[in-house]
């Protein structure tokens, strides 16, 4: 089955569970880069695609995320049966450590590394509870799915190595490369975690040429290491992306609280945004919420 029959496969099951739950739903349309559905209520409209390219399948929901449509949409394509998909499109381990990262395109925020360790039993609960690339979920469908790893995965199966703006500034004067600072982290948690299982096996999305720093150490002489682009097809990466991302959203979450509304990503937005903080706070402060490398931070300097 190609990407294209794949694709309209989802928006066709999308398709059912809308009409299933008694939503007004448009019929499906198919365009250049991928099918797509409208549902409607009496106060909101949201449009539902679902695309086919050379990175895969990916859905996407364009609506208001606060809206009741928008939640019960995201809950129906969450709980959406898994594709029929070959068996060869993917051979999992029957127990691995998977490692990803979030946050290093965001100006402000930390820099999160999360390993987690799955066997054959977990494997199964993960898949059916929705786990997969933490890119193709919403913040809604992101702290949803984490709770519910977290009641199938054990505490100490899941190792988070959070490094915040101010760290994260230190260690890039030390390092002067963002890559040397994900090798170290990366490292770091498959380190930790390799203490609390029995992995001889660690899945990891690759991210620079270089080798991770933790297989040139003789007592890991035995684990298998694996370094490959595009590793959240793995379901220990996804689950490890999936807890990577929840924990940069809780970040943002509690500075909302303590009354700062930060804007993630490196955006136009995101510079006027930090304009606006670095006069309020003054450049100290501001190193506490913002990774002072990135050209955003040389920009707003000017002015």
């Amino acid at each position: 089955m190609n990407l294209v029959d794949q694709a309209k496969k989802k928006i066709e099951l999308i398709f059912k569970h809308c009409i299933n739950a008694g939503i007004n739903t448009l019929p499906i349309v198919k365009k250049d880069y991928n099918y797509e559905i409208a549902v409607h209520d009496e106060k909101e409209k949201i449009k539902i695609q679902v695309y086919f390219g050379k990175k895969g399948l990916k859905t996407i929901i364009q609506g208001n995320l606060d809206s009741k449509l928008y939640k019960t949409v995201n809950e129906l394509i969450l709980d959406e049966p898994p594709l029929n998909l070959p068996e060869n499109t993917i051979i999992e381990p029957e127990q691995y450590i998977g490692t990803d990262e979030c946050g290093k395109g965001d100006f402000f925020g930390p820099l999160v590394i999360a390993a987690v360790y799955v066997n054959k039993d977990s494997i199964i609960k993960l898949k059916n509870i929705g786990v997969r690339d933490s890119k193709e979920l919403s913040d809604y469908q992101i702290t949803r799915i984490a709770e519910q790893i977290r009641n199938i995965i054990p505490v100490d199966k899941i190792e988070i190595v959070n490094i915040n703006p101010a760290k994260y500034n230190q260690l890039y004067e030390k390092f002067n490369n963002l890559n040397k600072i994900l090798n170290w982290a990366h490292s770091k948690a498959i380190s930790n975690l390799l203490v609390n299982s029995n992995s001889v096996k660690v899945i990891t999305d690759k991210f620079s040429k270089s080798d991770l720093n933790i297989m040139n150490d003789v007592k890991h002489a035995h684990v298998d290491f694996i370094q490959l682009h595009g590793a959240e097809k793995f379901i220990g990466v996804a689950t490890a992306s999936i807890i990577a991302r929840d924990t940069l959203i809780k970040w943002f979450i509690q500075k909302e609280k303590n009354g700062l509304k930060l804007s993630k990503g490196s955006s136009i937005i995101v510079e006027r945004n930090a304009k606006e903080l670095l006069s309020k706070l003054g450049e100290e402060n501001f190193s506490e919420i913002a990774k002072l490398h990135f050209k955003t931070y040389k920009r707003i300097k000017k002015f």
